[in-house]
């Protein structure tokens, strides 16, 4: 059986990090990228391949598909995770920092999903999942730009699902919720009903399993691992 490939953007630290830890249990060779030299300290421990870039950068993205096709020849499956978005208070964010959110939550997506395709298509199937928020579903005014660009990309999701899916081609949305990768008061984790923030451990097996065949039959879907925070039903 040949050697599947994980591409995990954002893949430096925290989520992005133990998602390629869990990807490399289940014995996928690993093409990683972030901004900094974290994706390559990484890469060196999990015995993978780097390229520092950033999402919102049309060049880094194409150049990292390329990189990583030169080196492994296939990618069975792609994980994106964007930093947060601009914030402020909902009236008072500028007009360039909604353009800036855009650039940095919604198009990457768009244009990844532009360049994996074919070579998925070539290779019957493949799986990408999109990290996004719990705010998908319950928009939040402490995340005006990322509740409003993170439901673009559900919605892109399904979008995609529905038009790739008949060449077993799926993609997914993480949705997770206060996680202990990133710093953030304590009394927000009291708003999961575990009463504790997630592990980024726990967001890493989620998204593993989307991206492996154990998800073979799950697609468009917006999955919540938010501790309950979240109502919607």
């Amino acid at each position: 059986m040949t050697d599947q490939v994980c591409v995990v953007v954002g893949g430096g630290k925290g989520m992005g990090a133990a998602i390629a830890r869990e990807m490399k249990k289940r014995n996928y060779r690993l093409s990683l990228m972030s901004p900094s030299d974290n994706c390559e300290t990484l890469a060196e421990e999990l015995n993978g391949i780097s390229y520092r870039g950033r999402a919102e950068n049309s060049r880094d993205t194409d150049n990292l598909i390329k990189f990583t096709m030169e080196k492994f020849g296939r990618i069975d499956c792609l994980l994106i995770h964007v930093g947060g978005p601009p914030k402020g208070d909902l009236l008072e964010i500028s007009e360039d920092d909604w353009k800036k959110a855009n650039e940095m939550v919604l198009m990457p997506v768009i244009r990844l999903s532009k360049l994996i395709t074919p070579i998925m298509q070539s290779q019957g199937g493949g799986s990408i999942v999109n990290i996004t928020t719990f705010s998908v579903f319950e928009p939040s005014l402490m995340f005006p730009t990322s509740s409003v660009y993170r439901v673009g990309v559900s919605s892109y999701t399904k979008l995609y699902s529905d038009r790739y899916g008949p060449e077993n081609i799926r993609m997914n949305c993480l949705l997770p919720g206060f996680t202990d990768s990133l710093d953030l008061p304590e009394k927000l984790s009291q708003m999961s009903v575990l009463k504790r923030f997630a592990r980024a451990e726990e967001q890493a097996k989620t998204a593993a399993f989307l991206l492996s065949n154990d998800s073979s039959y799950i697609t468009g879907q917006s999955i919540r691992v938010d501790g309950g925070v979240t109502r919607h039903i």
